[in-house]
């Protein structure tokens, strides 16, 4: 056992693999200061909640107490290994200003009261507004961090109780087009790839994934494998200088919103040198012939000149794809969160079925997830979808859910596409949408254009419901605050990224008051007296495994189907993968492995969009497709972003993650190691762009677009040129006289326009045009910026700035399932 700095060293020590073998085991763990092993009295199942890798985990407890984390080296995902997030996160849940009761405005200001009055003020709220104008008053905006249960309740009460057709997740920021490319080319949701694949693959390739900080044990088993005999290439594309890029063997930084550009460009290098799998794309695929006329007419000098890379890195990216024996590639925020996202997002799927890489070890992709339960928000139909993956504008869908949830077809709205979250927030603006209840996420940080959603949120004809741990600046804003339990405390499942389904057991009591969040819909529900259409309770449970039990007859059949797994089956082991059914007891690695695909008319989740206008296909039209079985070929053209650069706005602005926050902090802000690694916001500017704007390392900016501005200090980094990069972590939570009301401004969608995907409906926060300027000189500090991540300083002689005593935790690189 070793004891290393897992802030300064976040990926751990190496245990090197070849191709084909099993990922070697290495067991992180940490503790209380002042704690052993032995003092633990209880390890409690689970797996991380402050990423989307999915993590397995047992929790420490003593005396009632959560008091550390280890990993669980029989698990799948993470053969032991722990990311600083997960090592350092549980510590928020002890905050002391944990949410502990009920709160309700009285005259202007909340004041505590009883689950009594709080539930009665909202159920009260719900019937006025019910029997006024109907269930189009009322909308949802849900987590992509509650449990399964969790989500599938709410589809429940909201689509089928209550009849409202505004439900959407934060997950529409982070992986809706993770979702829509997915249905686009294989007729449903469901990543076709696992994360084993990263074992057999010969070529890696990152597409707007900063894997190193996202999900840093994914990265470390990439490192691991980097580290081994016959180590895959790499290709990461990505405006900065990421611990990807670093060790990639080509790395495209592309000038932002002009991915649609690249990946034609790619495509027409791999057609013109005939690396594709005809064999393949006749047996499995339709729609070639338009991708083959489509990217003709972008060959490399036209792409170069495009997005500002060298066409000899362009053609050497092509060719790393094209001559790929074993493909593995994942797509993530750089891709979902810019211009033409949907469209972009398809071209890497293309990508794998004209090179024939699906449903092969090794050869597959991830179109990844921003959030630890984003694929569960897309199964139960707690983001805009149908429960089950099922089509809402299939009518034999329909029914077939209404016979699962025991109410009339035409109880569950399906008159027209569900309400995404943007098109929500105009429906409050205007005045239509009259309650939204929030739960687990803070619109009032983490949407665009931060102005405009406040004085939505702060309207007071909108009746505001927020049920979360901490009072947020969303929940400060509410006319109800509900107090939640949270990880660790209450049981339920959740699903990552690769389709791994993993139990988490309650561990802890919660604090106070603070209630489930399957307790609060549960009981919503009852005080409703909601009914299906034979007079019984139309939630008959009220537990979390009765509520699995319940999801697992919804999912049968479908793609997503857990009709094999049950709580006992998840206990003591490893997560595992769904399609979990009695003819796959033991879950499903991959899909599609004999290339027949979820595209069948009766069978798809969706008919499809088309990727340059958002319009839905109709039914007729995507069956002219003839796709029944076969993946979707869908060519898009380049189109440019909406906002140029110019004389008053130089810079295109982008926001991302660092590796050791998550969203806005209300956890990770929390725990000491993670707070001190990344104290406060900072702006990225090239060398080169630092010196036209007579800026250096911790000078005071001032960072201004068409929609508002910020201050920061700055971090000359290995941005590329002609691009400011700001995080979107910080809000005004924890900042004394600074924030909306007043100077400086700190979150960084302040700045970011509404704009959204017209496929996906996500929110682009890569697409606005900045300007910056100096506000003060540095006083000879460096940016508080990480340097040991993709903010890392261009310039020699930056001190770090992470890492200390409170940051070690200890690895056991055993390659047995030993623990320490």
């Amino acid at each position: 056992m070793g004891s290393i700095d897992r802030i300064a060293e976040p990926w751990g020590s190496r245990t090197p693999y070849g191709p084909g073998e099993t990922w070697p085991v290495r067991v992180d763990s940490f503790l209380e200061e002042g704690l052993a092993a032995e003092d633990v009295e209880q390890w409690v199942q689970s797996a991380t909640i402050l990423h989307s890798n999915g993590d397995g985990l047992d929790i420490a407890v003593r005396e009632g107490r959560m008091v550390g984390v280890r990993g669980r080296a029989e698990d799948r995902v993470n053969h032991g290994r722990l990311g600083p997030k997960d090592l350092y996160g549980w510590q928020a849940n002890a905050s002391p200003d944990r949410l502990t009761r009920p709160l309700v405005r009285r005259d202007g200001r909340l004041e505590e009261t009883t689950w009594d009055d709080a539930m009665g003020r909202v159920v009260g709220r719900t019937k006025e507004l019910w029997d006024e104008q109907g269930a189009s008053a009322i909308g949802f905006y849900t987590s992509g961090q509650l449990f399964l249960e969790e989500y599938y309740t709410l589809g429940l009460v909201a689509h089928g109780g209550l009849g409202t057709n505004h439900v959407d997740g934060n997950t529409r920021l982070c992986t809706a087009t993770a979702a829509e490319a997915l249905k686009e080319s294989f007729g449903c949701d469901g990543q076709p790839g696992s994360y084993t694949d990263v074992d057999h693959a010969d070529v890696i390739a990152f597409f707007g994934h900063n894997v190193a900080e996202t999900q840093s044990v994914l990265w470390a088993r990439v490192l691991d494998r980097l580290a081994g005999p016959e180590p895959p290439r790499l290709l990461c594309v990505d405006p900065r200088v990421t611990p990807v890029a670093r060790a990639a063997a080509v790395h495209l930084a592309p000038r932002p919103g002009t991915n649609v550009a690249l990946m034609n460009g790619i495509l027409h290098e791999v057609l013109a040198h005939g690396w594709v799998d005809r064999e393949y794309v006749d047996a499995h695929s339709v729609g070639f012939a338009e991708l083959e006329e489509q990217v003709a007419g972008y060959p490399p000098d036209v792409v170069a000149r495009i997005c500002d890379v060298p066409h000899e890195d362009l053609r050497a990216a092509a060719q790393l794809v094209g001559t790929a024996e074993r493909l593995l590639s994942t797509v993530l925020q750089g891709f979902y969160q810019s211009h033409q996202a949907t469209a972009a997002a398809v071209q890497v799927n293309n990508l794998h079925i004209v090179r024939g890489m699906l449903g092969r070890p090794g050869a597959g992709v991830l179109q990844m997830n921003g959030q630890p339960t984003a694929e569960n928000t897309r199964e139960c139909g707690a983001d805009g979808d149908l429960a089950g993956f099922r089509n809402w504008s299939n009518d034999a869908h329909v029914a077939d859910l209404a016979r699962v949830w025991n109410v009339e077809p035409a109880d569950i709205p399906h008159y027209g596409p569900p309400t995404h979250l943007m098109q929500m927030m105009r429906y409050a603006e205007e005045g239509s949408v009259r309650m939204l209840w929030v739960q687990a996420t803070n619109p009032a940080v983490s949407l665009p254009e931060l102005a405009r959603i406040r004085s939505i949120l702060a309207q007071e004809r909108l009746f505001l419901v927020v049920q979360d741990i901490f009072l947020s600046e969303t929940a400060q804003l509410a006319d109800v605050v509900l107090p939640a339990a949270t990880w660790g405390e209450k049981t339920g499942t959740f699903t990552n990224v690769d389709r791994t389904v993993h139990l988490s057991e309650k561990a802890v009591e919660p604090p106070g008051e603070a209630r489930a969040d399957l307790d609060v819909f549960v009981d919503f529900a009852r005080r409703l007296d909601l009914r299906g259409k034979d007079g019984t309770p139309l939630v008959p449970w009220s537990d979390p495994e009765a509520a699995f039990e319940a999801w697992k007859e919804c999912s049968r059949g479908r793609l997503c189907d857990y009709s094999g797994l049950t709580y006992a089956k998840l206990r003591g082991g490893s997560g595992i993968q769904w399609p979990c059914t009695d003819d796959a007891p033991d879950g499903t690695e991959r899909l599609y492995t004999d290339g027949v695909f979820w595209s069948g008319v009766d069978d798809c989740e969706s008919y499809g969009r088309d990727l340059v206008t958002g319009a839905p296909l109709e039914q007729t039209e995507y069956q002219a497709l003839d796709p029944d079985g076969k993946a979707v070929i869908k060519a898009a053209p380049y189109l440019p972003p909406h906002e140029q650069p110019g004389d008053d706005f130089p810079l295109q602005l982008i926001t991302g993650r660092t590796l050791y926050h998550f969203h806005t902090r209300t956890k990770t802000g929390r725990a000491p190691q993670l707070r001190d690694a990344a104290p406060d916001v900072w702006v990225e500017l090239s060398v080169e762009d630092a010196a036209a704007h007579a800026l250096r390392e911790g000078d005071l900016a001032e960072v201004r677009t068409p929609h508002g501005r910020i201050e920061a200090r700055v971090r000359v980094s290995g941005v590329r040129r002609g691009v400011a990069f700001v995080p979107f972590h910080y809000g005004y939570w924890d900042t004394q006289g600074s924030g909306p009301d007043g100077t400086p401004g700190r979150a960084a969608n302040e700045l970011t326009p509404t704009d959204w995907d017209p496929a996906s409906k996500q929110p682009l926060y890569k697409t606005a045009v900045a300007a910056v300027r100096k506000l003060r000189d540095g006083d000879g500090t460096p940016a508080p910026a990480p340097t040991t991540t993709a903010s890392a300083p261009a310039a020699a002689g930056v001190p770090p700035t992470v890492g200390g005593p409170r940051a070690r935790s200890d690895e056991a690189g055993a390659t047995t399932g030993d623990r320490p």
